[in-house]
């Protein structure tokens, strides 16, 4: 008898529930099963878990297979009908030890094959249920689901509306994770912005983020993954500008740089509001760096529309681009717009991938000289305070962050 096997598609949050599930199905004694936990951000990802399916039962021929995840969720009968899929678990399920302990007596010969309820009732988080993951790095859960509709976007319908983990769960995860060595935590979450609405007070993100750095003094690094910069609030710009342990790295939630397509997306920012945030908070932090969503091809973007994306990069100098050829989720009001042609899709997200790639090798080149302190995530590569990687030409202390200075470059990483 094995412990069963994972395979995550999609986002940080869906390693970090992967994580909580391992422990939860190894607890209630379920062997050799193989669970994978699907991403349903575009059909494309949908594609992809259906792919890692056939591919784990080629290799796996007697192994049950449970399915969950976002896809799961938005699409249960897709994978039920899968000879394959011996069972489909939604997102809320999948986070709850009784579900895994009602499964380890005998998968195989339980009938119900599918277990997913209706995620928009879900009022509690799961972020109690483990201590971060990683093994340098560690990321905590303190919010899950949307609130917003975004018109290209099927997410809140596999997450279910907001919901946030209280802060003080939080700090004292944060407390044990200090504990256990770990020198950077991440913050992480569907919304991260849209933290503490559901909360007693409403906080904002800004003041978990505040409240985090006073209570832990011993905590080295912290970071914030992808946020929404419209709903960046005071106290998150004043610990930009004041916190040097909340590392001057942001992944911002774009998706276009056209007034135009950012109404039909139904974003709640314009393109003038992304390029004032990134300059305030570059005045507050000079050292500071951008990472990026952007869709390339919504439909009825023009050429003009685009390039008005593609000019976004140079005027918010953004570094780190996550480029989307947009992908038609069933479900959304975007796939009933008029599409933009699939070869005008690639060529445009082509294009986007070559500005990042400009905007990459200036950062890189930027650097050379400069005195970085970095964690190490392995012997001889690690990751300055602004997410770049560094390899080392000699082994360094895994998990401990050195100080380094930049002697080069090879277009993707620095040297050291």
């Amino acid at each position: 008898m094995t412990a069963p096997r994972f395979t995550t598609l999609g986002c940080r949050l869906n390693a970090y529930e992967s994580e909580a599930m391992r422990e939860m199905a190894e607890a209630a004694g379920l062997s050799d099963a193989l669970v994978v936990n699907t991403c349903a951000v575009t059909s494309e990802a949908v594609r992809k878990s259906r792919q890692e399916i056939r591919r784990l039962r080629r290799d796996h021929p007697d192994a049950p297979i449970i399915v969950t995840g976002c896809a799961a969720q938005t699409e249960p009968e897709t994978f039920a009908n899968m000879p394959e899929v011996t069972r489909v678990i939604g997102n809320a399920e999948k986070m709850r030890p009784e579900t895994w302990a009602a499964l380890a007596p005998d998968l195989i010969g339980q009938t119900e094959r599918i277990q997913v309820d209706d995620i928009m009732s879900v009022r509690e988080t799961a972020g109690h249920l483990i201590d971060g993951f990683g093994r340098h790095r560690a990321y905590v859960q303190v919010q899950n689901g949307c609130d917003h509709r975004c018109t290209f976007c099927i997410i809140p319908y596999g997450r279910g509306n907001s919901r946030s983990v209280p802060a003080g769960v939080v700090v004292d995860q944060i407390k044990r994770l200090i504990d256990k060595g770990f020198n950077e935590v991440v913050l992480t979450g569907v919304d991260l912005t849209s933290w503490g609405a559901d909360l007693p007070a409403t906080p904002r993100l800004g003041d978990l983020v505040m409240r985090i750095l006073r209570l832990v003094p011993d905590l080295p690094r912290l970071r914030i993954s992808s946020i929404d910069s419209i709903e960046a609030d005071e106290n998150l710009m004043r610990a930009i500008a004041t916190e040097p342990r909340l590392m001057p790295h942001l992944h911002l939630s774009l998706q276009a740089g056209d007034d135009l397509i950012l109404k039909r997306m139904k974003r709640r920012h314009l393109r003038d509001d992304a390029i004032a945030f990134c300059e305030e908070a570059r005045r507050l932090r000079p050292e500071m760096t951008f990472g990026a969503d952007i869709i390339a091809g919504f439909p009825t973007e023009t050429e003009a529309m685009f390039r008005n994306s593609l000019k976004l990069v140079h005027e918010c100098d953004l570094t780190w681009l996550h480029v989307f050829p947009y992908s038609a989720r069933k479900g959304t009001p975007a796939a009933r717009m008029p599409e933009v042609d699939g070869s005008v899709i690639k060529n445009r997200a082509a294009r986007l991938r070559d500005a990042g790639k400009v905007q990459v090798a200036r950062h890189l080149a930027a650097q050379i000289g400069r005195s970085h302190k970095v964690l190490l995530e392995k012997p001889r590569l690690g990751r300055t305070e602004q997410f770049t990687e560094v390899q080392f030409n000699a082994d360094q202390p895994e998990g401990q962050i050195v100080q380094a200075v930049i002697q080069g470059h090879d277009g993707r990483r620095l040297a050291a």
